[in-house]
């Protein structure tokens, strides 16, 4: 549980270091940071199905109700994670040029990764920020795409639950239980495609309108807590979905099976 809050958490501050490139006009450099986290973060979600394979494993007929139960904290965990990524917005918002500039200064992300630059770490308190509620009050939904919106949401919730349905969906058909649990690759593939595809490209523009104007960095700020809040409401979602994408991962199964 505490992995996927972790990975949650990282994948929605991304936002606020692409935040960080608008505050700077720097954005070539924010979307190369923002990119090698988001591909770490991914890959690493996959990598459940290993961690969680033994739990499956063991797993009896008396112990389905247990799993189920297991599965559906951990997605709660994932709206934990988000949930405190958007409390630390304001923090991250602060760290993240801190971040850019230090990453042109080192030139690589390994370079940012030695131990001189991690004792630096104990400076991140007298950062630390607030978040202001004043500020969520005058958020208005109007200027932020709502397709973007909706689709944030729908591939969000694919995403997050993605790994969990396939391994339940062994569970449910143990003959085809191998099919099922690599199934939960091409699923993180075909969300990753998606946000890639849907997504990148509206922000990519709103990115761009925004280093024009002179009220871009706001503008931004609304933007990327939109999309966090429904980053949030996806991880929410994936509850609703995570029983229904195990039977259908099922049916899919045993359809492969067949051909």
């Amino acid at each position: 549980m505490l992995l996927t809050g972790v990975i949650h958490f990282v994948e929605t501050s991304c936002y606020s270091i692409r935040f960080g490139g608008v505050k700077l006009k720097k954005i070539a450099v924010s979307l190369s940071i923002a990119s090698a986290v988001l591909l770490i973060a991914r890959t690493s979600n996959l990598s459940q199905s290993m961690l969680l394979g033994n739990m499956v494993d063991s797993v009896d007929e008396d112990m389905e109700g247990s799993i189920v139960l297991s599965f559906r904290l951990i997605l709660l965990s994932a709206s934990i994670g988000t949930l405190i990524s958007i409390v630390a917005y304001p923090t991250m918002a602060k760290l993240s040029p801190l971040l850019i500039k230090r990453f042109e200064i080192e030139g690589s992300l390994m370079n940012l990764m030695t131990l001189t630059n991690i004792k630096k770490l104990r400076y991140v308190p007298s950062y630390i920020r607030k978040p202001r509620i004043t500020v969520m009050q005058k958020l208005r939904i109007g200027g932020i795409p709502k397709r973007m919106m909706l689709i944030n949401i729908f591939v969000t919730s694919v995403y997050t639950t993605g790994v969990l349905s396939a391994l339940y969906a062994s569970i449910l058909d143990p003959a085809h239980s191998a099919t099922s649990i690599m199934s939960a690759g091409i699923i993180n593939g075909v969300a990753t495609i998606l946000f890639t595809l849907f997504l990148d490209p509206h922000i990519a523009l709103l990115t761009e309108r925004a280093l024009i104007e002179d009220t871009g960095s706001s503008a931004m700020t609304k933007t990327y807590i939109f999309l966090m809040i429904s980053r949030l409401i996806g991880t929410l979602v994936s509850q609703i979905f995570f029983l229904p994408a195990a039977v259908l991962i099922t049916y899919i199964s045993k359809l492969v099976g067949v051909l």
